[in-house]
């Protein structure tokens, strides 16, 4: 589309907005009626580790909303010379699960505690034995149970129980619903892509016995898929998002999702037999299955594409933090000596260092685990990196050794999948580690023994699915799946490129993971030994 023709879609409000609460980026992406990006907006922030709990501020929350809003607003207006008054549809992802209780007067009654807190351990094995489903430790029903059996006061006043992006949905349009994608990371659901209703009455044997007055199905928000009507922009929150009163309400909303949905849907990997890989601050698998696991894993989590199918997950809790604080050490390096790069071309640079590394990184071990991580079974994180005296500390082996280690627990986790026979063609990959051309692809492909593709869109992420399945809502006609719509309307044409696994880097990574395994007793005790 040209420019005349942008214009002309944007005043028409053939338009699609998404927005993202990433771990450390707030991302809105404004697509045309051809799916493309016609504008973005973006805020950087940061969790908070307080009182041993991390969390983010709501009142921060608007702050990045309206500044990325406000961003891309500008940058229609400067493009485009028009006034973003109208969007065709909108919805809101943001990172998974986690817990966010509020009163009968919609009042916030305790901290949001986040994915990356690793602090329900013992009500997540408890509540998996019950239910005898696996129930990880970031999912919202996990913190709830570690609030019972902590005596926490809040509880007996919850009316309305959410993860991140249902609170920004219900704040833009009074309706206190949820995707299931992301429901299914609040508690079970049946076949039928209902809250689970075995398990519901489980759970709420639990509460009679603690004398709490309320029920699940009570505080729980209302399940809806990919293209049900999700209610609309509110006058109040149409002012939320744009204080300067441009925008206008009435929008209508798809059902908000967690950034797996939304990764899901960026790579078109909602169908059985694909996958994707999110790798960022975290990093997970996306698994469409064509059958049920055969068992209960604790290190896999049976969740939901945006549509309701069966997906299992891997998820690790630390991906490229550490890489990044190295960067950023090497950046104060070369700016003290005079000679400083650009951000990108830093990263550019030492990530094609990794390539020249030796496969098995020299016998240089890194552990990149800012907080716990339940695949290996750590309770606590910390950075650390190994070696044996003789190994080779060469800058490429050191690269090689991040990534490798933004890559190992992902590894351990789909060794599950694989035993399990789970049928998977190839994997497409998104998120900040695939951003230099080749690099994090290749490794990952001889990580995971596995194709791994990167789409000419994968730089756009889960701003742009959001934006999608707000589309798919404004488009979906009677008889429209969102495998169809995707394949169809959005990536018939798409570019991209594959890489099979390589041999030499499928052998070195085997003998990187092998001393990973080994010095894991070290990691455990250095978390024990620096508090």
């Amino acid at each position: 589309m040209d420019t005349t023709q942008i214009a002309a879609a944007v005043k028409k409000g053939d338009t699609a907005l998404g927005i993202e609460l990433g771990s450390t980026r707030i991302k809105a992406v404004l697509i045309g009626p051809d799916h493309a990006p016609i504008a973005t907006g973006a805020y950087d922030w940061e969790n908070r580790l307080e009182n041993g709990v991390w969390t983010y501020h709501l009142d921060d929350v608007w702050t990045g909303i309206q500044a990325a809003f406000r961003e891309l607003r500008e940058e229609v207006q400067s493009r485009y010379g028009v006034p973003l008054t109208t969007l065709g549809a909108m919805g809101v992802s943001a990172m998974m699960h986690g817990y966010l209780p509020f009163g009968q007067n919609g009042e916030q009654l305790c901290e949001f505690r986040t994915w990356r807190n690793t602090i329900t351990e013992a009500e997540a094995q408890e509540l998996t034995q019950l239910f005898q489903f696996n129930i990880p430790q970031r999912w919202s029903i996990a913190h709830l149970y570690r609030a019972i059996r902590q005596g926490e006061a809040h509880v007996k006043d919850i009316a309305f129980l959410t993860t991140l992006e249902g609170y920004v949905h219900w704040k833009l349009t009074g309706k206190k619903v949820l995707g299931v994608g992301e429901a299914a990371g609040m508690f079970p659901l049946d076949e039928t892509g209902r809250f689970h209703p075995r398990m519901m009455a489980q759970f709420d044997e639990i509460l009679q016995q603690r004398n709490i007055p309320w029920r699940l199905e009570d505080i729980l928000p209302e399940i809806l898929v990919a293209g049900d009507p999700a209610g609309e922009l509110t006058p109040e929150g149409a002012k939320l998002l744009d204080p300067t009163g441009t925008l206008q309400a009435g929008i209508p909303l798809c059902p908000p999702e967690g950034d797996a949905g939304t990764g899901m849907t960026a790579t078109n990997s909602v169908s059985a037999r694909t996958g994707n890989v999110s790798a960022g601050t975290s990093i997970f698998a996306m698994v469409v299955l064509e059958h049920p696991l055969s068992q209960v894993h604790p290190e896999i989590d049976m969740v939901a594409t945006p549509a309701g199918l069966p997906a299992a997950m891997v998820h690790c809790n630390t991906c490229t933090s550490d890489l990044d604080a190295w960067v950023k050490l090497f950046a104060e390096l070369l700016n003290s000596a005079g000679a400083p790069l650009p951000k990108s071309q830093l990263y550019d640079l030492l990530y094609h260092k990794a390539l020249e590394g030796a496969a098995d990184c020299g016998g240089v071990v890194s552990y990149n685990c800012y907080s716990g991580e339940p695949v290996i079974h750590l309770e606590e994180g910390r950075p650390l990196l190994m070696r044996l005296p003789e190994s080779q500390l060469t800058l490429g082996n050191f690269m090689r050794a991040q990534l490798y280690a933004a890559m190992a627990t992902l590894r351990l986790g789909m060794e599950i999948l694989y035993g399990e026979h789970v049928a998977l063609e190839k994997l497409y990959g998104h998120g900040g580690l695939f951003k230099t051309k080749g690099v994090g692809q290749r490794l990952m492909a001889g990580a995971l023994g596995v194709p791994v593709a990167v789409m000419e869109t994968a730089g756009e992420g889960g701003p742009w699915g959001m934006a999608l399945l707000a589309m798919y809502r404004k488009n979906r006609r009677p008889g429209d799946t969102l495998e169809g719509y995707l394949q169809e309307q959005v990536f018939a044409q798409a570019k991209g490129e594959e890489l099979p696994p390589d041999p030499a880097d499928a052998a070195g990574f085997a003998a990187y993971l092998k001393r990973y395994q080994a010095g894991l007793a070290v990691e455990r005790a250095a978390g024990a030994a620096l508090t």
